[in-house]
């Protein structure tokens, strides 16, 4: 089945493939796509399967996000892309890339690794918050949102969780993410990725500094499998760096892309 995705820049340019994280959208990186086409990229940002407008499945973990991608990858016929990943779209990156590995020209993985981290609070209330809003009575945007703020309180994960809610012709909202699926298969999404393979051209790990996705305990493994890496902190950010500090991770991840990396700190 097909992803729905968007496509930004010419073709015959360096394509590059964003993958969102869990409860993401291919709209989260559309300003970030729009923008790095403009220096000479064919942007492709697909929604993942039981996300945005692609389709929804019962079947949800990392084998089957990785072969959708592989699917996509061959039906839009894209050859030597870059890949970079966030969270979910992370683990995704990295397991198609060993399994490919001379397929891809290069990687970026946004505060995840290869490890497995164990169900974590903060999703398992989104879930909640979505489950109990009974968006049969609601009526605006806005009401869903003072509704959401009952069960979440920080704005960019709230704003960031509405991105989900779709108004339908008659006026009715539902959310267009598959969360019984998401809420079944939850354990998932927090494997590990298994490889006994090594992807040895230029790879770059961006982790926030009050994030404890990647911590340096991480470095050996990532290096493991990942030997020409580059692990780069950005201050100031949590797990959704690339939203809280978006202009310091577009100039890293654009300087990592066209191969001009050396004035940030390495790691």
């Amino acid at each position: 089945m097909k992803l729905f995705f968007r496509n930004y820049g010419e073709k015959g340019n360096q394509p590059l493939i964003i993958l969102h994280g869990l409860f993401g959208i291919s709209d989260n990186w559309a300003t970030y796509g729009r923008r790095i086409a403009a220096e000479g990229f064919n942007v492709f940002i697909p929604d993942l399967r039981n996300h945005g407008r692609s389709f929804h499945s019962d079947v949800f973990n990392y084998p089957a996000l990785t072969e959708d991608l592989y699917e996509f990858i061959e039906e839009n016929e894209i050859e030597n892309p870059i890949i970079m990943g966030h969270s979910m779209g992370g683990k995704v990156a990295m397991s198609y890339t060993l399994e490919n590995p001379d397929s891809v020209k290069k990687l970026a993985v946004i505060d995840i690794t290869l490890k497995s981290y164990g169900p974590r609070d903060s999703h398992k209330r989104i879930i909640r918050a979505m489950k109990n809003i009974d968006l049969k009575n609601v009526k605006t945007r806005r009401e869903a949102e003072e509704k959401l703020s009952e069960y979440i309180k920080e704005e960019r994960i709230k704003l960031f969780v509405l991105k989900n809610l779709k108004r339908n012709k008659d006026g009715s909202f539902e959310w267009i993410i598959n969360l019984k699926a998401i809420e079944n298969n939850l354990d998932e999404m927090f494997d590990n990725i298994e490889s006994d393979k090594v992807y040895e051209r230029p790879t770059l790990f961006v982790r926030g500094g009050n994030s404890d996705y990647i911590l340096p305990e991480d470095y050996k493994i990532i290096r493991k499998h990942f030997p020409n890496a580059e692990i780069v902190t950005i201050e100031n950010a949590s797990h959704w760096v690339h939203a809280e500090q978006p202009e310091l991770f577009y100039q890293i991840t654009y300087g990592f892309f066209i191969g001009s990396p050396s004035w940030y700190e390495k790691v």
